[in-house]
């Protein structure tokens, strides 16, 4: 019996030490495990740290990837192309005005215009040769549908046997239909001309009337040929609305009208009265030298910047010389006895019938 419970006590004592050790050991696990678990909780706070700055720095660095796209090839516009080779300013600064300009906008864009054509074309005058003013309206009734040059190389025979319009009122339809043939359209004219020479005869003792409403009632006398003589065989001033007046006029946008009678009233309204003489010669000169009705020459145009229509003709400025005529293009002009200012500024005259 005491052997059994010495034998109790030592299985006790024995219990006891295990208890104790498990208890440690697994106090000791407990520990361990602890350890790992809040070095890897760190570890994730701190790579969430780390993550968390990788995406702000990413937001941060967004904006910079939208401002600096990958590169793409450039396209580079005609006119800036050609502005990069040498051409003109004119031709890169030239932009349409825009739709609503206002009116104040469209007059002083029109004015500026006329003055740089007025220092293209100092010595700007009516082609059509005359020393008085029944020569002057003859000549523009036989310019319809042709040149003035063609006219100024026919007329010399005409008033050489008519000087008068008593002579040309007399005169024999046939003979004068001779005459006026290289001109067009010689039958109509030949009638117009004789007509007209019969109305100032009978009607006006001879004298060109020197006002509107008696000259557009000359057979063949319409409103542009009357502007034509009272500006410039009577210093009055009046707008010349011809098939160039009419094409330039649109092509800048001083007005959308067609009919010549409302083109007249419409562009006289941006310029003062005193200036209608001289504006239409400046137009009709440039009508006739630069801006041409089938091809302009934009590139060698001198009012390039201010014009809507820049484009439309040759813009580049050595094919562009190329298309210029008369004086402009080194050849003669329309007159064969032209006034001396124009000779002075090195202009050439035209040469009679026949010979070139």
């Amino acid at each position: 019996m005491k052997k059994s419970s010495a034998s109790k006590k030592t299985a006790s004592a024995k219990g006891a030490a295990a208890e104790n050790a498990s208890v440690e050991k697994t106090a000791a696990e407990k520990a361990a495990a602890e350890e790992p678990a809040g070095k890897k909780t760190a570890a994730k706070k701190a790579g969430a740290k780390k993550t968390a700055g990788k995406k702000a720095a990413a937001k941060k660095a967004a904006p910079m990837k939208r401002q600096a796209p990958a590169k793409k090839p450039a396209v580079v516009p005609k006119k800036a192309a050609a502005a990069v080779k040498g051409v003109a300013p004119a031709k890169t600064v030239a932009a349409k005005p825009p739709r609503g300009e206002s009116r104040t906008a469209l007059v002083r864009r029109a004015r500026r215009i006329d003055r740089e054509l007025a220092e293209v074309y100092p010595y700007a005058h009516p082609e059509l040769d005359f020393e008085n003013p029944f020569q002057l309206v003859v000549a523009t009734v036989l310019s319809a549908q042709t040149t003035d040059l063609r006219v100024n190389q026919t007329t010399p025979a005409l008033f050489a046997k008519y000087p008068t319009p008593e002579d040309l009122a007399a005169a024999v339809p046939e003979e004068v239909e001779e005459i006026l043939r290289p001109t067009g359209f010689f039958r109509a004219k030949t009638k117009s001309v004789i007509g007209l020479s019969k109305a100032l005869a009978e009607d006006f003792g001879g004298e060109v009337p020197g006002r509107l409403e008696d000259l557009v009632k000359l057979p063949g006398v319409g409103r542009k040929t009357a502007f034509v003589v009272l500006g410039n065989a009577f210093g009055r001033p009046g707008i010349t609305v011809d098939t160039h007046f009419q094409r330039l006029v649109r092509r800048w946008r001083w007005t959308e009208e067609t009919d010549p009678d409302k083109i007249e009233a419409a562009v006289g309204a941006l310029f003062p009265k005193s200036d209608w003489t001289d504006l239409s010669h400046h137009v009709i000169w440039h009508g006739r030298r630069i801006c041409h009705a089938r091809k302009p020459a934009c590139g060698a145009c001198p009012i390039a910047p201010l014009c809507p229509a820049y484009g439309e003709g040759e813009t580049d400025p050595e094919k562009a010389k190329k298309l210029l005529k008369y004086e402009k293009g080194g050849l003669p002009g329309q007159r064969l006895k032209p006034p001396q200012e124009y000779l002075d500024a090195g202009g050439k005259p035209a040469p009679p019938l026949g010979a070139g």
